[in-house]
């Protein structure tokens, strides 16, 4: 391994498509600041990133644009459109003193296609460089806007922009996808996999977010009426909720789906309010925009229950929010996330649309008794994945992998 002295902190210097304050982006960001917050006082992040959330058009109030700013532990450049570009990419990555770049997407233009071609011409050096999916090898993400994603996969393997690098799989799920789609250019011993970091607050009967306790009391019994249900994410055919549109038109019970999320696709978006003018008058939809994620817990906890019927997740943090909230969730086959026998989570294939009716009648059919154990089951499961998680460990290890691959 290379000679780091403990004094000083290596230098992680990270390209993400989009940062705090941002939250348009979900996952991701979630990502790279819990992932901040735990590993800050062994390594120094230098953040480069957009200087608007995703799809805006006007940059975020109160930064310096093209400056390096401190934001919370990191270092954080918010790059203008103009320096978001080939050259100011090689200028950051040329100027910016660092020890390990670090890349979270595959098939990002800028944050992380660009690097790779410097890289590759020679123009970077030898440093060494991780780069973490996120996802993006799922089957479900691989089918949309496949021909696309099939011409520059083709053009990675035929150039050798990848070799050489690390790659971050975030559960052994993923590590299966990522080989499936580029095992001609690297070998199993060169994906590690260090699963996201969750933030690890305590857990008592109450949401792990700064929720005030009455909030949260108000909710915890079953309220009379419809089931409350919410969904939670990106508004994109990826995150299929046109699916649990289709299941909801077969239900029987009374339900109140509420919807959070930014319409990112306004064609799909279109094509989900087509649906929902078609669901029976007993099944109320409505949309309330996109959140902030210090409002997600709050959500998150005033309802009975999550549905998720992703078409594909590394991981999932509103997965677990939602169980740290203490609302259980009901979930696509494709996320690293299993059943659990107390309900806290009921995983469903997608292939069955008639299963994803059938659970949701027996939702609504909970009494108070039942509806507690399942509050109190989400909670325990968030709990026992904060406490048996190897995820800092594995985040840390992957880190120092990297550095010794440099000496």
């Amino acid at each position: 391994m290379a000679n780091y002295s403990p004094f000083i902190r290596p230098k992680v210097l990270c390209f993400v498509g989009w940062y705090l304050p941002g939250y348009k982006a979900g996952g991701p960001i979630r990502t790279i600041t819990n992932m901040i917050s735990q590993l800050s006082g062994e390594f120094d992040f230098l953040i480069v990133t957009r200087d608007r959330d995703q799809s805006d058009t006007v940059p975020y109030p109160n930064i310096l644009i093209d400056k390096w700013n401190t934001i919370g532990q990191a270092k954080v450049f918010y790059a203008s459109p103009s320096t978001f570009s080939f050259l100011g990419m090689m200028r950051l990555l040329r100027e910016t003193p660092h020890d390990i770049l670090y890349l979270n997407s595959f098939f990002s233009p800028v944050a992380t296609i660009i690097p790779l071609i410097i890289r590759r011409i020679g123009l970077y050096g030898k440093k060494p460089v991780i780069i973490a999916p996120r996802g993006e090898f799922s089957v479900g993400a691989l089918a949309l806007k496949a021909i696309k994603k099939k011409i520059y996969i083709a053009f990675a393997k035929l150039t050798g922009i990848h070799r050489n690098l690390i790659w971050q799989a975030s559960s052994e799920f993923e590590t299966e996808d990522i080989s499936r789609t580029m095992f001609n250019i690297m070998v199993a011993p060169n994906i590690m996999v260090a699963p996201n970091i969750m933030v690890a607050p305590d857990l008592l009967p109450v949401p792990v977010h700064p929720i005030a306790e009455q909030t949260f009391a108000h909710h915890v019994a079953r309220m009379p009426g419809p089931l409350r249900a919410v969904f939670l994410s990106r508004i994109s055919p990826m995150k299929n909720l046109d699916y649990l549109l289709r299941a909801l038109n077969k239900v029987t019970v009374a339900l109140d789906l509420s919807l959070y999320g930014p319409a990112e696709d306004l064609v799909y978006w279109s094509l989900c309010q087509s649906l929902i003018q078609t669901l029976p008058s007993h099944i109320t939809v409505t949309y309330k925009g996109g959140v902030t994620h210090e409002q997600v817990a709050a959500i998150f906890a005033a309802h009975d229950v999550f549905f998720f019927p992703t078409r594909g997740e590394n991981f999932g943090h509103v997965i677990y929010e939602s169980l740290a909230a203490g609302t259980a969730v009901i979930v696509s086959d494709q996320t690293p996330w299993q059943s659990d026998q107390h309900g806290a989570v009921e995983v469903l294939a997608l292939v069955h649309l008639d299963d994803w009716t059938a659970a949701i009648n027996d939702r609504a059919s909970f009494n108070d008794h039942a509806y507690a154990a399942q509050r109190e089951a989400a909670l325990r499961y968030a709990h026992t994945y904060l406490a048996t998680s190897p995820a800092l460990e594995q985040n840390r290890n992957l880190f120092l992998l990297a550095l010794g691959s440099s000496s």
